[in-house]
C-alpha cells in the first residue's frame, strides 16, 4: 500500500512497534537496515491472483531475512504496507509502517493474519484515496471500514492481536486482501479499474526508475 502522499514518516512522533508503545523509532525500522531491496511484483503476476500459503516454520534466519528485506523495499518504493506475494513470495506475511488518522505510528509485520471486522453498528465505510506498490503510479477511491482487527503472529510464533482506525485500518485490510490473492482493483467499477490500469500503463516506468535509482543509491539490492 501506498503512503499518503501529504504524510511523512516521522521520528519522534508516538508510535507503536508490533501493537506496543514505544517511545522512539527511527525513520526507516531497525529491519530495513539489514534488508536489501527485491523486485516489487506488478498486477497481471499470477502471484498476486492466488491465496498465499501459511507459514509453518518460525524463527528461522530465512523468515528474518525476509521480514528485513519486505521492510527496505516498502521504505524505498514510498510504501505503507507490503505483503509477501509482492515480493514474488508465495507466504501469508506482509509488513507495515502507517500512520492512523490520530498521527500515531504504527510499524510491525504480521504471519497468518486473520481479518476480523467490527460489527456495523461500531464501525464505517469511508471512501478514500488508495494506491498499490503492485499498481505503480495508480490511485483511486476505495471503500474500506474506518476500524479492523488482525490477529496473527510474529516471527518467532507469539500471538498479536493489531487493531488499526483511519488510514490505518484501511492498510491493514489492503495488506490482507493481497494475501487473499486479491488487490485494490478487484473492489473498483469495471470502469475504475480501466482508468487505474490506463494511468499505471502511463506513469509505471517513471514509478519503477524512481524506485531502481533509489534501491541504487542504497546500494543494496536482493
Amino acid at each position: 500500500m501506498s503512503v499518503r502522499h501529504e504524510r511523512s514518516r516521522p521520528v519522534d512522533r508516538r508510535v507503536r512497534v508490533q501493537g506496543r508503545p514505544v517511545d522512539a523509532c527511527p525513520a526507516w525500522s531497525p529491519e530495513a537496515e539489514r534488508g536489501s531491496v527485491r523486485r516489487v511484483t506488478v498486477v497481471g503476476e499470477e502471484i498476486l491472483s492466488r491465496p498465499c500459503q501459511e507459514v509453518t516454520e518460525f524463527g528461522t534466519p530465512e523468515l528474518s531475512a525476509l521480514i528485513d528485506d519486505m521492510f527496505v523495499t516498502m521504505y524505498v518504493a514510498d510504501g505503507a504496507g507490503l505483503a509477501a506475494n509482492q515480493v514474488d513470495v508465495d507466504l501469508r506475511l506482509f509488513v507495515y509502517d502507517c500512520l492512523d488518522d490520530h498521527g500515531v505510528r504504527h510499524v510491525g509485520h504480521l504471519v497468518n493474519p486473520v481479518l476480523k471486522l467490527p460489527p456495523p453498528p461500531s464501525r464505517s465505510l469511508l471512501d478514500d484515496l488508495e494506491g498499490c506498490l503492485s499498481v505503480p503510479g495508480a490511485t483511486m477511491e476505495v471503500p474500506r471500514t474506518d476500524r479492523a482487527v488482525v490477529r496473527g503472529l510474529d516471527k518467532d510464533g507469539n500471538p498479536l492481536v493489531i487493531e488499526g482506525t483511519g488510514y490505518f485500518a484501511r492498510c491493514l485490510q489492503h495488506e490482507t486482501d493481497h494475501l487473499l490473492g486479491h488487490t485494490y482493483l478487484d473492489r473498483l467499477s469495471t470502469r475504475d479499474r480501466r482508468e487505474a490500469l490506463r494511468t499505471m500503463a502511463e506513469r509505471r516506468e517513471d514509478v519503477l526508475a524512481q524506485r531502481a535509482a533509489k534501491a541504487a543509491h542504497l546500494g543494496r539490492v536482493h
